[in-house]
């Protein structure tokens, strides 16, 4: 026989018709909220066996604290920037109290799904998450936050739910970073990026787009492309190159992409930055172990981290209203190298 799923704050709301907010607030036993409903909330959830997040009712209510876990969900490991917010995460936690539970969806909707499934499973105390290149569907997602689970979205958010999140200056790390090449003599600039479903990859496109357009310059679909590695550059690259009117500028989603051009520009026999400029997005370890290093827009991952952290251990603690969507936007900045004039 199959089990019956989990009774959630959603469903009790749906029963009362009242809001999730007000569910919560009732079981809190807010005075914000009537005696008589608040009984009548209370007792549905008792007869229907919900009992809130265990972890997150105890830090808010008890002296005696519990195992304070975190879980944070990493799309892959392979980008210096991922691991740069692990660590700012992982920081602003242990400083609080707090461990973390780090789970790889090696950018794959169905094991993000499985881990979300998990980490309501252990009764973590929140999640902290970047979503894969792949998902479209948010329902993993709802059901932590009807749980009572708070969520916080960095770098990839989410716009299908309604949590807090901590990205970086997108749309204008890219508009400045294609205005430099610009105004260093690049007359046709290609675009590398991610899926545009994701909302970082609109927002840079958006910020190359405007720049391109404020500077009188049309855009040519023929070199605007989905590539997001290096592999994926190598293999692109020449083909642009061979173009009648090739590129002479390369901005790009990430620095391994952007190593990936200047590889195989190199390669080809054109001359860095003097026939062809590039610039990437993230200013990892590997921008200055290229020659040349690589123009690039720093992300400042550390800082995103400690902010989603703290914003989601406030929530923990009864600080900020879990029902508060936050939304932190942390600047970038163009950091010039020999990739560039």
């Amino acid at each position: 026989m199959e089990e019956k799923a989990p009774m959630t704050m959603k469903d009790i709301a749906r029963e009362f018709g009242i809001s999730v907010a007000t569910v919560s607030r009732a079981l809190k036993d807010s005075p914000r909220i009537s005696e008589e409903r608040r009984r009548a909330i209370q007792q549905f959830a008792r007869e229907h066996n919900f009992y809130p997040n265990a972890i997150g009712e105890a830090l808010r209510h008890s002296r005696v604290m519990p195992q304070r876990v975190i879980g944070v969900i990493v799309p892959e490991f392979t980008h210096y920037y991922f691991s740069s917010i692990l660590t700012g995460i992982e920081e602003a936690a242990a400083a609080r109290g707090y461990r973390i539970m780090v789970a790889l969806s090696g950018e794959q909707y169905e094991r993000e799904a499985q881990i979300c499934d998990n980490f309501h499973r252990f009764k973590v105390c929140g999640v902290i998450v970047s979503q894969a290149k792949d998902t479209k569907n948010y329902d993993h997602y709802q059901k932590l936050i009807d749980a009572g689970v708070p969520i916080v979205f960095y770098d990839r958010i989410c716009t299908g739910v309604n949590a807090s999140r901590v990205v970086v200056d997108d749309y204008m790390g890219a508009m400045n970073a294609v205005n430099y090449l610009i105004e260093s003599g690049c007359k046709r600039i290609a675009f590398y990026g991610g899926p545009l479903q994701l909302e970082i990859s609109k927002n840079r496109f958006n910020g190359y787009k405007d720049a391109l357009l404020s500077h009188g310059m049309q855009i040519d679909e023929s070199i605007v492309q989905v590539c997001d590695n290096r592999a994926e550059a190598e293999e692109l690259t020449p083909k642009l190159m061979a173009m009648d009117n090739p590129p002479d500028g390369y901005f790009a989603v990430n620095d391994d992409t952007a190593i990936g051009v200047l590889y195989t520009v190199k390669h080809a026999g054109f001359k860095v930055p003097e026939e062809v400029q590039i610039c990437g997005f993230t200013n990892g370890q590997r921008a200055v172990a290229c020659d040349p290093m690589l123009t690039t827009v720093e992300q400042r991952g550390h800082r995103v981290g400690e902010e989603a952290a703290t914003i989601l251990m406030d929530k923990v603690e009864g600080l900020s209203p879990l029902d508060k969507v936050e939304k932190h936007v942390v600047k970038t900045r163009l950091v010039v190298r020999g990739t560039t004039k």
